[in-house]
């Protein structure tokens, strides 16, 4: 028994309309678009507001970053342009430069409720989504442990879709978790975060490089 092989050079000799062919790998390999936004120059806060959690230290930018000096208790930064609630990435760089809390409380919508992605709380080494069904990161099935060295950058990779959170340090997954039917929250303490913010609890942090990427269908 013979077998033909077709290269596919050959798809114009074939009964299969040529433009119907690449309409078609257009739309399988292109079924989403991507756009990224840069939400930090580095130079100026921009959109970003100090938020007013009363006790809060100094926010500035230096070299590049944004300063989170420590406060009593949170210190941070809310988004006052406007937002992808769904369907996008956020990716950061964030490091600890003094303290032992967390360093990056990533507080982001999830269509229309907001949580948070805490990185290095409850005594500077706990990670994970706040809240869920009521429950911290330090009190549900994202709760990772992760020793945090003081003074390096690491990179913070947030993706939210339908029906799921995942999140990455540097290379490493931290976070898959199906949120479907779940109930979606923050702390009260992040109240004012929302719907995206950035904060550290008695911790001083610098943020860099924040950039957005948004997922659309064709």
């Amino acid at each position: 028994m013979s077998t033909k092989h077709h290269s596919k050079f050959e798809i114009r000799n074939s009964k299969f309309p040529p433009l119907l062919f690449i309409l078609g790998v257009i739309l399988l390999s292109g079924c989403q678009r991507q756009r990224q936004v840069s939400l930090f120059d580095g130079k100026t806060l921009g959109q970003w507001k100090i938020t007013d959690f009363g006790g809060q230290g100094e926010v500035y930018v230096k070299d590049g970053s944004m300063f989170l000096e420590m406060g009593n208790d949170l210190t941070g930064v809310t988004w006052a342009g406007p937002v992808v609630k769904m369907n996008y990435e956020i990716s950061l760089e964030a490091m600890r430069v003094t303290g032992s809390d967390f360093f990056c409380g990533l507080t982001f919508p999830v269509d229309a409720n907001c949580c948070s992605l805490i990185l290095g709380g409850w005594g500077g080494s706990v990670c994970g989504i706040s809240s869920l069904d009521y429950y911290d990161a330090a009190n549900n099935e994202t709760t990772r442990i992760i020793d945090f060295e003081k003074g390096r950058w690491y990179k913070v990779r947030l993706r939210v879709t339908p029906g799921k959170i995942e999140a990455w340090v540097d290379e490493e997954k931290i976070v898959d978790v199906k949120i479907a039917g779940r109930i979606i929250d923050t702390r009260i303490e992040v109240e004012l975060s929302k719907p995206l913010g950035i904060a550290t609890w008695q911790t001083t942090g610098a943020i860099r490089n924040i950039q957005c990427t948004a997922y659309s269908e064709r």
